[in-house]
């Protein structure tokens, strides 16, 4: 039988990623806090709620995709989406947030006769549009299974274990991402400092030891100056802060990451919090000034 699947938080992320599951033929109902995100979702036959407790009501799964772990909390208990949900439903929480709030939030659904999974996604705007995001699964098996059809209408689901580890997953994705975002802006501004055109430089290292989808998307980005995001600078931040967290939890430290996170802290605190995070390279200009990626004028949020 085929799942109803509502979806809540139509954002950046969540628009593209609901519009895939209607794609793929899932009675479709969505609920944001702001409707009009949502009205768009109408051409691909969706239902548009006006309450997220309404609109989980029928629900088989629910998948949401909000900013943080407050805003699951709120969608969950004080709109009463967990205590409106069907008993044996799904709750896949496909937000960026960290383990132990999951897991806090796991002992809460299973105590209300809820099935849940934590399953944050990796791979931006262009792979929400294009179906294409790496999914980080926390859960059970059979659960896993259960909801597989309606994760892969979105990308490529992989279980990684019990509840937190999708999480925990994330976190891992988002501390090579940042450090290598950093590597690749200083090795960037090094070419040009030294004389040599960083295009030509991006081009040459292809298909060596530093190729990755970082050279070839974000030096594509970098070498265009587009800060348009993308995945902004704030929700890099926030991630980076909860692996810190996390990593001192588990009794280990991360040097490498934390300066990475403080160059951050500093890009954010000069204004750049909704640039996309491989605006990095502003604050590695900023102090290496007048050096500077290229001849392209700046352009992003505030462009």
């Amino acid at each position: 039988m085929t799942p109803n699947v509502t979806f809540l938080g139509i954002g950046r992320m969540g628009q593209n990623m609901a519009t895939n599951i209607a794609r793929a033929g899932f009675p479709l109902t969505v609920w944001n806090r702001t409707q009009g995100k949502a009205e768009a979702l109408a051409t691909h036959h969706a239902t548009i709620a006006d309450d997220p407790a309404a609109a989980v009501a029928e629900a088989d799964i629910v998948c949401t995709c909000v900013t943080d772990a407050d805003a699951v909390s709120e969608i969950l208990f004080k709109r009463g989406v967990a205590e409106a949900m069907k008993p044996g439903a799904i709750f896949c929480d496909m937000s960026s947030i960290a383990p132990r709030a999951e897991q806090e939030f796991d002992t809460q659904l299973t105590k209300l006769g809820l099935r849940h999974l934590d399953a944050p996604v990796s791979g931006g705007t262009q792979g929400a549009e294009l179906g294409s995001l790496a999914i980080m699964v926390g859960g059970e098996k059979d659960t896993f299974v259960e909801a597989t059809p309606v994760l892969a209408a979105m990308g490529r689901p992989f279980r990684v274990g019990p509840c937190g580890a999708g999480q925990l997953t994330k976190l891992c994705n988002q501390v090579i991402v940042a450090i290598s975002i950093a590597g690749l802006s200083e090795s960037m501004l090094l070419a040009e400092a030294g004389g040599a055109d960083p295009a030509a430089v991006r081009d040459a290292l292809r298909g060596g030891f530093a190729e990755s989808r970082v050279l070839q998307e974000h030096g594509g980005r970098i070498l265009e100056r587009n800060w348009s995001p993308g995945a902004p600078v704030r929700n890099m931040l926030k991630d980076l802060n909860t692996v810190l967290t996390t990593a001192e939890q588990c009794g280990i430290e991360l040097p490498l990451l934390g300066l990475v996170r403080d160059f951050y802290d500093k890009l954010s605190a000069r204004g750049f919090a909704e640039h996309d995070q491989t605006s990095l390279l502003l604050e590695l200009e900023h102090r290496n000034a007048p050096h500077r990626v290229g001849d392209k004028p700046d352009s992003g949020p505030d462009a």
